[in-house]
């Protein structure tokens, strides 16, 4: 293990961070068909994503399923854009909190004081971030190695009160899977599987397939 006083976090994080996969500048968005499914409840209908990130679903009636589907598109894209490092991490400081067999574990102080992060083989494997008032809190059990970054492929994300720090969400195991477009290296969603414990503590499980995917040009 290495000497804490030679550990560099915000060296370590700038190359995770790095590593991540994006989609290039001058993405235009896709198509395709998609399905939801939920307690043998299945919606069948289509969706565009154009450049502007904005998902539009059609054939499908029902406005709570549309809304899920959208936000679960909308979710993955905006991952998928490359920020510079230094535009996004100027104003924070990183700081060792731990080294473990997870990784190594830095909190932020500065602009986004409070958040923490943890790195592990040039991986981000887990992310306690406070967004819109909430602080979400997400571990990463596997990573898809595109040759070009890495993808979170198997992880869970629960919230937490800011105010008491204790969890206010059901725990949300995701399951994603992706398909290589080919076309300029393009990684896609092809379907996420989300399981979580209903108010009667029974599994639950929704799943999005996103298929005959097309590349807007």
């Amino acid at each position: 293990m290495d000497n804490p006083q030679e550990i560099n976090c915000r060296e370590i994080f700038r190359k995770a961070y790095e590593n991540r996969y994006t989609w290039k500048n001058d993405f235009n968005g896709y198509k395709g068909k998609c399905t939801f499914l939920t307690n043998n409840n299945i919606h069948k209908g289509e969706f565009v994503l154009g450049k502007d990130f904005k998902p539009n679903i059609q054939k499908i009636e029902d406005e709570k399923v549309v809304k899920s589907i959208a936000s679960q598109l909308f979710e993955v894209c905006i991952h998928r854009v490359k920020r510079e490092f230094e535009s996004v991490h100027s104003e924070n400081n990183f700081n060792l909190q731990k080294i473990s067999e997870s990784g190594i574990e830095m909190s932020i102080s500065g602009k986004n004081q409070g958040d923490k992060y943890r790195v592990k083989n040039n991986c981000i494997n887990m992310v306690y971030r406070k967004i819109h008032g909430t602080i979400i809190e997400i571990f990463v059990e596997e990573f898809l190695d595109t040759g070009t970054g890495t993808l979170s492929k198997k992880y869970s994300s629960q919230q937490i009160d800011p105010d008491t720090l204790e969890t206010n969400s059901q725990k949300l195991e995701y399951q994603d899977e992706f398909l290589n477009m080919g076309k300029d290296d393009y990684w896609i969603l092809n379907s996420r599987t989300i399981k979580y414990l209903n108010l009667n503590q029974e599994e639950e499980t929704q799943k999005f397939v996103f298929e005959d995917l097309c590349i807007l040009n």
